[in-house]
């Protein structure tokens, strides 16, 4: 099948798409063949570039705005998403924040806005995504499930993360959200899967890659000796949703460079 041709006639609405690795799988879902919903929480100005960049691209794509830790806005998103496309078929609930703190001095609101927002925010747009699969069903001339959730955690699912205990916390809770809700959802043929990124070039982690001192401590962690990029995981994820990958469900895919093989073991510890 044609990369084009992966997600052909399907609706996906990808969550934090206005930057980051959400800029990547919002560009890769379109490539595939989707209409791509950009959401967004505050800057229009950034989505509606991505929007072009799809477009520019040859797919198709449109912004709506959302802040997915607020459930009334979510409500709202996925109503709009179905008035004005009918349905969706894909969402990849990417939206993430990090604040972080030394534990003994991380403040309740650090706490509350990490978990809202990739925790929270991710069950509640999941509930509204199943909500609308199971009213849909299957319908085989869009693809052989009846909807895919794809969850962007992180190797610090599984990776401990002093200094980050919120982040790792919120990345835990996704595992099992995961793993919970595709054990839940198989019979209505609905796939859950996660990906996990590791060292990926964001704006969030600028410091950790921005200068050659920096990016050389970095690679220490990463066996394959490179940084990921945003199309690293939007390929994953544009694979993940589609029919190639129906037997999947309830794992997480590691895109990491091999940050769990514990580099430091590599010459006997």
């Amino acid at each position: 099948m044609d990369k084009e041709e992966l997600l052909k006639n399907q609706v996906a609405l990808v969550t934090g798409a206005s930057s980051g690795i959400g800029t990547g799988i919002a560009k890769a879902m379109g490539a595939a063949g989707a209409t791509v919903i950009v959401n967004y929480a505050s800057s229009e100005e950034s989505a509606n570039t991505v929007v072009e960049e799809v477009s520019d691209a040859g797919g198709k794509a449109r912004a709506i705005r959302a802040d997915v830790s607020d459930e009334a806005e979510v409500t709202e998103m996925f109503r709009k998403a179905v008035e004005q496309f009918g349905t969706i078929d894909v969402l990849v609930n990417n939206s993430g924040v990090q604040k972080d703190s030394e534990f003994v001095n991380m403040t309740l609101k650090q706490w509350q806005t990490v978990i809202g927002i990739n925790l929270t925010g991710a069950f509640l747009c999941a509930r509204e995504a199943a909500r609308e699969f199971i009213r849909r069903g299957v319908r085989p001339e869009r693809s052989k499930a009846a909807g895919k959730i794809i969850f962007v955690s992180s190797v610090h699912e599984v990776i401990p993360w002093a200094g980050h205990v919120n982040y790792a916390a919120s990345k835990g809770g996704v595992m099992l959200l995961m793993k919970s809700i595709a054990q839940e959802l198989a019979p209505h043929r609905i796939r859950v899967n996660s990906i996990g990124p590791g060292a990926i070039k964001t704006r969030i982690n600028r410091a950790a890659w921005e200068t050659p001192e920096a990016e050389a401590e970095l690679l220490r962690l990463i066996p394959y000796n490179r940084a990921g990029e945003p199309d690293d995981i939007g390929k994953v994820a544009a694979w993940l949703a589609s029919d190639e990958s129906d037997y999947i469900t309830g794992t997480t895919i590691f895109a990491d460079g091999g940050m769990l093989l514990y580099p430091g073991f590599a010459t006997g510890g």
